[in-house]
């Protein structure tokens, strides 16, 4: 009865988290289908756990025995218990503990850098990404070189770069992988502002939190703007800016960046999911 319990516990997460809109800030929601997938193979499971439960309880009153002779995995009640707590662990996680909106003083609180932080955020094999969203660790070079070309090909061809929330970290990708392909161009997106301390005061960043497959690849990409003169924004101010990209040393990086020159800027709401999501 326990396992059916758990089981069906995991049902209800998978169905809450989609439902209330908690899912998108957990993985790409192009992933979508994997959820749901999990949560009816849960609710199968359940049943079998179910009609398996009854068959020994109907077992017990006939026999008068706990099937002796069977093995069952996990006979002592403690390794029953253990393996029980960590099955239970995910549901409590996932009911009782709430998700955060990310805003700026997760940045602040990190530092960022280019192109990967060096920290670990309580895994070795998480690394939180900074400015340019970084595919090329899901493939091989040459896989990776075809598909940015592939890319790349239909913003060639055009002088203003549309950003939304569908082709976001494409973009950036695309922009921090080929500035002389940019350079020149007019680009408008929307973001939030952060305010580095290592920049001149008309220089902020904008950015959006991005979701590549999971959280456990998510990070915070943008560009450097310059701001109009007498232009000035507080941290997590949303913005829609439109300017001209070119190219501008960043020292605290030691390197060259893409900066936008805004040219126009407006002030807007905060979107309702925050986040966007790598498309493949």
């Amino acid at each position: 009865m326990i396992r059916f319990l758990i089981l069906i516990g995991y049902t209800l997460l998978m169905t809450y988290l989609q439902v209330s809109g908690r899912l998108n800030q957990y993985i790409n929601v192009h992933y979508r289908y994997l959820a749901v997938l999990s949560m009816v193979l849960s609710f199968v499971l359940a049943i079998v756990q179910l009609i398996l439960w009854n068959k020994e309880e109907d077992q017990k009153k006939d026999d008068h025995h706990q099937h002796e002779g069977h093995d069952h995995g996990l006979n002592k009640p403690y390794q029953r218990g253990i393996a029980n707590l960590l099955l239970l662990l995910p549901l409590v996680v996932g009911f009782l503990f709430p998700t955060v909106s990310l805003d700026t003083s997760i940045v602040e609180a990190k530092g960022f850098n280019l192109p990967l932080s060096k920290e670990s955020v309580g895994d070795p094999d998480v690394q939180t990404q900074y400015l340019k969203p970084d595919t090329s660790i899901y493939f091989d070079k040459t896989d990776y070189d075809k598909q940015m070309k592939v890319a790349l090909e239909p913003y060639i061809k055009d002088e203003h770069v549309t950003v939304t929330d569908e082709n976001y970290l494409e973009v950036m990708e695309l922009i921090y992988n080929y500035p002389s392909e940019f350079i020149g161009k007019t680009i408008s997106y929307k973001g939030f502002v952060f305010n580095s301390s290592e920049t001149a005061q008309s220089d902020v960043f904008v950015f959006r939190f991005g979701i590549i497959h999971c959280v456990a690849d998510s990070g915070v990409f943008g560009l450097l703007t310059h701001m109009p003169e007498g232009q000035t924004y507080q941290n997590n101010d949303w913005v829609e800016v439109t300017g001209t990209i070119h190219s501008q040393y960043y020292a605290p990086f030691k390197r060259e960046l893409p900066i936008v020159d805004v040219s126009k800027v407006v002030k807007v709401d905060q979107p309702k999911n925050q986040y966007v999501y790598r498309s493949f």
